[in-house]
């Protein structure tokens, strides 16, 4: 196995680890590790893609599992995100957000109906590979694919971080709370960040639907 293959099989392992950081809510800074280790999957992506094609390592297992373990691990982190709690002792002070403004929502938490998006479209996404793969057709990671995804794992570790950085002490809440037209910037920042990991996922699942038609037109 090369390197950009172990790459993408570590970000497996991530995923589990990730996960239970999260639901260890026993754990000292367990959302701010959680951060880190999403931080680190996103990384990896980076760095597989690119060692790849700078080495010319591309394989047919890379190009299917790279984006089903991109796949896991985005849709662990907004699915775990859904309904979670701030901490009382870490809240981010008497700021009362607009209802336009309740992305990741009022709580910061990530709103039910954008996870729904999210899942749905990779779901697709990953049948219509499985059908290629049927069909012996390999189906390509494609630029506004990754820009999504990069879209995504942005979304995530913002959030993560303004759940988390209030605990880390008045440095960080300070650089973290320093506001913009009224808004700490790392709410704005989230908020854009969210909005454009949901557009660039129903944008680019459309695109991937459209492109790729015939391999399952013809079976309808």
């Amino acid at each position: 196995m090369n390197l950009p293959n172990k790459l993408t099989t570590s970000r497996f392992f991530i995923t589990i680890v990730f996960v239970v950081v999260m639901l260890w809510d026993s754990l000292p800074y367990n959302t701010s590790w959680a951060a880190l280790l999403f931080f680190i999957g996103g990384m990896t992506d980076i760095l597989d893609g690119h060692l790849a094609r700078k080495h010319g390592l591309q394989t047919d297992f890379g190009a299917l599992m790279d984006p089903l373990a991109d796949k896991i691990l985005v849709c662990a982190g907004f699915i775990l995100l859904v309904g979670m709690k701030m901490n009382p002792q870490t809240q981010l002070g008497d700021y009362q957000f607009p209802e336009a403004l309740a992305v990741p929502g009022r709580e910061l938490l990530m709103p039910a109906w954008m996870v729904i998006v999210i899942v749905a479209r990779e779901l697709a996404i990953t049948g219509l590979r499985l059908l290629a793969a049927n069909k012996q057709v390999v189906l390509p990671a494609e630029n506004i694919g990754k820009r999504k995804t990069n879209f995504q794992f942005v979304a995530v570790v913002s959030m993560l971080i303004i759940i988390s950085y209030p605990g880390w002490g008045e440095g960080w809440v300070n650089f973290f709370g320093f506001e913009i037209a009224g808004w700490p910037w790392s709410i704005w920042f989230t908020f854009i960040a969210t909005w454009g990991a949901v557009g660039l996922t129903l944008v680019s699942g459309v695109h991937y639907l459209w492109v790729n038609r015939d391999l399952y037109l013809k079976d309808m």
